[in-house]
């Protein structure tokens, strides 16, 4: 993402696509993290009703009883989580990008382009999803049920071993998927039509705006399977259950609005956010970098 896709051998090195993964994926969620916790409160639940004032009602009523820092109770385990994740992610982007030879030599590939996205968010996913796990837990838990990150991994480990750590995989993967070839797919396809019509690279302002339409996309594409997802990592849904009869379920208990896509309005509001903060500082730290080593 960071250079023209024309000019694969600027891309970044390996070690490059790490760092500045990491760097952009920790800045975009603590961005977020307080409108985060408040989305996985109410998605867990089949019983809270949710209604954007509700949303801001949950966070100033734990802003007052609990204080500043209770909004962003299971960021630890976010950024445990996210760092490696976008780490992982942007650089298994670029080297996938590299070997399927995405848009090289004035050839666009927007099919490449959407599978490239898929196949890095994937492979992130399955080395990372425990962390996911764990930081659902702790997010929609107590101080008493759940003292730290360390605790919730030998608690759940002791509980159900590594198969409940990696309860839910199967909807995440299947909503990954769409997630992150609609998002990767949307953000190189804006910058890659930007050069063409204006003969120009794009400035942060423009790859904010392009990240946040492509989170936008993104989110509205898979957030059915993120509402299962979250269910099987609290252990909202039975033992045993596919992703599709959870959906069904869902769908036939609660229905569209206040089951498969409740929350939807928060995901709308820092999705986008998240998104295009992540996209704007990978880019931004590969240029600095750049420029530093001239």
């Amino acid at each position: 993402m960071p250079h023209d896709s024309n000019e694969g051998k600027n891309r970044p090195s390996v070690v490059l696509s790490l760092s500045a993964g990491a760097i952009a994926g920790a800045l975009a969620k603590t961005t977020i993290a307080p409108l985060d916790r408040t989305k996985i409160y109410f998605q867990v639940s089949s019983t809270r009703g949710y209604s954007f004032r509700s949303a801001i009602k949950f966070i100033k009523l734990t802003y007052r009883e609990h204080g500043f820092w209770a909004l962003y109770r299971g960021n630890s385990a976010t950024m445990a989580r996210v760092v490696p994740y976008a780490a992982m992610q942007f650089a298994a982007f670029e080297q996938y990008k590299k070997l399927l030879k995405v848009d090289e030599n004035n050839i666009r590939t927007p099919v490449k382009r959407y599978i490239t996205g898929s196949l890095a968010a994937t492979t992130a996913t399955m080395i990372t999803y425990p962390l996911d796990t764990a930081k659902a837990r702790l997010s929609v838990s107590s101080k008493l049920q759940y003292s730290s990150l360390r605790h919730v991994f030998v608690k759940t480990y002791r509980e159900g071993g590594i198969r409940l750590l990696y309860r839910g995989i199967y909807p995440t993967i299947l909503g990954v998927i769409p997630y992150a070839g609609s998002s990767f797919f949307t953000y190189e396809t804006l910058k890659i039509m930007y050069r063409d019509n204006t003969g120009k690279m794009e400035g942060s302002m423009y790859r904010m705006v392009f990240g946040m339409l492509a989170g936008l996309i993104g989110q509205s594409s898979s957030y059915p399977l993120d509402i299962v997802r979250r269910r099987m990592q609290t252990g909202r849904i039975p033992s045993g259950w596919s992703p599709l009869r959870a959906l069904i379920h869902i769908y036939h208990t609660e229905g569209l609005k206040r089951g498969l896509y409740k929350g939807l309005s928060m995901n709308w509001l820092k999705g986008p956010i998240a998104v295009g903060v992540s996209f704007t500082t990978y880019e931004k730290v590969i240029e600095l970098v750049g420029h530093l080593k001239r």
